[in-house]
């Protein structure tokens, strides 16, 4: 079989319904990403736009607001209390991860859907009590697993389910960045395990390998153990600077990880089986490439790779399209926890130097 006629039509939607109507969203939490890359991802949509800008001080919203199609500025107060509620029809909530449950609460009883970044919340306890409350007032919950409307992505996904890897049987995975210079400062929140969670690299970078790999195998880990430390005085008050983490999945695949919030960025991810292999190199930072290796013969396809900006646009019109279409969203809550759970027993296991079950 000729696999390069699996992307003869890399950029097909092929999620996609065409649904007549857009969707207006509500931004909470003004961070870089959402300024920087999902403002403009929005702005380049059809079925998507950006109504409501929501931020601590309703002046920082506002001077986004006048740079933007945005036409409402709100505080965090303000959001809670319900105000403009008329003006958006969705939620995006990108704050810190342990004050997620809190805005996807209001933005539940306000019967609005819901995007929140991965991963859900800063622990496995918030994450299923927001879960519930999504579910106790029946709106549509996604997680922003934007590797999941990556085009890439899901033509790999498609060799896999074709049998292009035969059996499966491995996967290696690697994310690292230098955090410190992204960001200088030692006490912004991702080094503040009051706000990340259970650590920084394993919430923040760890979560794309496994994810991802869960997303092209469907299948679900079962067991963890690793190890990590943090060397650097920025760290001092999260476990995993670096750390390194092996999951046991169904039908006894094995997943190997390495990541780091202290690292050279380096993005990889590898599934070997019996047959072939597959290799997205680099695979997460808005630059994801495919290798394929099978029958001896390795090719890498010539592909114009998405940026993260279109990335998050694929991923908002995914939303957006379920949305009006009244499908149900793949990477809902529930898809969620899973990776909690995950992430929870990788530091257990860090912690104990035992092997973790994550489920039976």
């Amino acid at each position: 079989m000729n696999y390069r006629d699996w992307f003869d039509e890399l950029d097909r939607q092929d999620w996609s319904t065409n649904p007549s109507g857009t969707v207006r969203f509500a931004l909470v939490g003004l961070g870089w990403w959402t300024t920087d890359v999902v403002l403009p991802a929005l702005e380049s949509s059809d079925i998507c736009e950006t109504t409501v800008l929501v931020s601590s001080s309703e002046e920082k919203a506002q001077d986004y607001v006048d740079d933007s199609a945005a036409d409402v500025a709100l505080t965090y107060d303000a959001f809670h209390e319900g105000r403009a509620s008329e003006t958006y029809d969705a939620v995006y909530v990108a704050t810190p991860n342990a004050y997620h449950l809190d805005y996807v609460e209001t933005a539940s009883e306000l019967g609005k859907a819901v995007i929140v970044e991965k991963p859900m919340e800063a622990s496995m306890e918030r994450a299923s009590r927001l879960v519930d409350v999504a579910e106790s007032n029946d709106i549509p919950l996604m997680v922003a697993y934007r590797m999941h409307t990556d085009p890439v992505v899901r033509r790999a996904r498609e060799l896999v389910d074709d049998g292009f890897l035969g059996d499966p049987v491995h996967v290696y995975g690697t994310n690292s960045q230098r955090l410190l210079e992204i960001n200088p400062n030692h006490d912004q929140w991702r080094l503040d395990s009051d706000a990340s969670g259970y650590g920084t690299s394993v919430m923040d970078l760890g979560i794309y390998p496994l994810n991802t790999a869960r997303f092209l195998l469907r299948r679900d880990p079962i067991e963890a153990r690793a190890e990590m430390v943090s060397v650097h005085e920025a760290f001092s008050d999260v476990p995993d600077e670096r750390a390194s983490f092996v999951l046991r999945f169904e039908d006894d695949v094995q997943m190997a990880c390495t990541t780091s919030q202290n690292g050279l960025e380096d993005t990889e991810l590898t599934l070997v089986g019996t047959d072939g292999r597959i290799e997205l190199s680099p695979a997460f930072h808005g630059d994801c490439h495919l290798h394929l290796t099978r029958d001896g013969v390795s090719m890498s396809l010539e592909m114009e790779s998405l940026d993260v900006e279109r990335e998050m646009r694929e991923e908002f019109e995914y939303f957006a399209d379920h949305v009006l279409s009244g499908r149900s969203i793949d990477a809902d809550g529930r898809h969620g926890l899973v990776d909690l759970r995950a992430i929870e027993a990788i530091h257990k296991s860090a912690r104990t130097g035992s092997v973790v079950r994550i489920r039976e």
